[in-house]
């Protein structure tokens, strides 16, 4: 069974109802295409032992497959936890795992083994766990409140046996959780984790629409969460207006990355931004740039009243020799290529009469005037 909501009678999940499909918050969140699922082992080589398991909120574990289960991706299968078990999704196996894993840094990591595949009471007892998360965290908001801490749950994850429950937050400084970890233990019964996340995964883990109209990349695909700083909106020749380069987490979109090695390297070819040409008219000073178009805008430093002129990064670089040399364009712009006025004494005047379109404009006809029917005068 793939779906962690379980299904009804007609087979369909009991919680989402999207047979799986849905993206945010749900059953398929963050999922991995395996290209390599067609590749058959060389014969005599044993398969590989590792399969990587996703969790609630994408979060994936490698565990070791020593009893040689014939596990597939979108399975479900019970894996061993720190104390009891767990259940999770099968999300990679077979050489693309071993490729994955290798990507990974080298620490030391407990590996933990997988126990079997789930039951129908198994299943029963983690959708069971799962429909309490949103109880616990509002309750568990309630208790955070009033102790006065300076702490916002944002999600809870219940093991799949019922007996631990992760409690993930954000805080700006150091929380002292202490008398939290026994006021929740009371409560719910159940044994206690506290995770610190930030803004970023917080975002990730609520999920939602951004900007460009599309789901949150950070709910859907993107687990590296790099920082963004405001010289890649300089780069990108974007104007910092912290409400339109924000997240919904609050902090700069992570989009601002993606395309920042394209413009580094275009930017390579342009000048600095305190460049200046010397022309007969004054200094000119640079205004902005256009890395798509390759255009440049310059303005006369002691004429602040005119609009700002647009020249070609060639003619930048042609006028830029020029004062290397000593020499002083007449203009920004290229005058060489202005088009010869028309050389009117050439052009037969006469055939251009004043009146030569008057025949084109008729005056509007006159209506017809409706004659008279003599059937109708013949019964008058």
């Amino acid at each position: 069974m793939g779906c962690s909501c379980g299904n009804t009678e007609n087979g369909l999940p009991a919680g989402c109802k999207n047979n799986g499909s849905c993206g945010t918050s749900g059953c398929d969140k963050m999922p991995s295409f395996d290209w390599l699922a067609n590749m058959t082992n060389l014969s005599g080589t044993p398969a590989y032992p590792f399969i990587q398991v996703r969790f609630k909120n994408g979060r994936k574990v490698f565990y070791k497959n020593d009893k040689g289960l014939s596990l597939n991706p979108g399975q479900s299968v019970v894996v061993d936890a720190q104390s009891g078990y767990d259940i999770g999704i099968v999300s990679l196996t077979g050489e693309l795992a071993r490729i994955q894993k290798t990507k990974k840094t080298k620490q030391k990591e407990e590996i933990r083994k997988t126990l079997r595949i789930p039951t129908e009471v198994d299943i029963e007892k983690w959708v069971a766990a799962r429909k309490r998360e949103k109880e616990t965290m509002i309750r568990s908001r309630q208790i955070a409140l009033a102790l006065g801490l300076e702490m916002k749950i944002g999600d809870v994850e219940y093991q799949a046996d019922g007996s631990k429950a992760t409690f993930f937050y954000t805080a700006e400084e150091r929380v002292d959780f202490r008398t939290l970890i026994v006021k929740l233990a009371e409560a719910f019964r159940i044994r206690v984790e506290m995770r610190q996340i930030g803004a970023r995964q917080e975002a990730g883990m609520v999920g939602g629409i951004g900007s460009c109209g599309r789901e949150l990349c950070c709910s859907t695909w993107l687990t590296d969460f790099r920082t963004v700083q405001t010289s890649s909106a300089r780069y990108q020749q974007l104007a910092i207006n912290p409400q339109k380069l924000a997240g919904q987490c609050g902090k700069l979109k992570c989009c601002l990355n993606y395309e920042l090695d394209s413009y580094l390297e275009a930017v390579k070819d342009f000048p600095e931004s305190n460049a200046k040409l010397e022309t007969q008219k004054g200094l000119a000073s640079l205004f902005k740039m256009d890395l798509f178009k390759r255009m440049i805008w310059m303005v006369y430093a002691d004429d602040r009243t005119s609009s700002p002129i647009e020249i070609s990064l060639k003619r930048f670089r042609e006028i830029q020799r020029m004062n290397q040399k000593g020499k002083k364009p007449e203009s920004l712009k290229d005058l060489s290529h202005i088009p010869k006025q028309l050389d009117f004494e050439s052009h037969d005047i006469e055939k251009d009469s004043i009146s030569r379109f008057d025949s084109k404009f008729k005056k509007g006809r006159k209506k017809k005037r409706r004659r008279p029917n003599k059937k109708r005068l013949a019964k008058k």
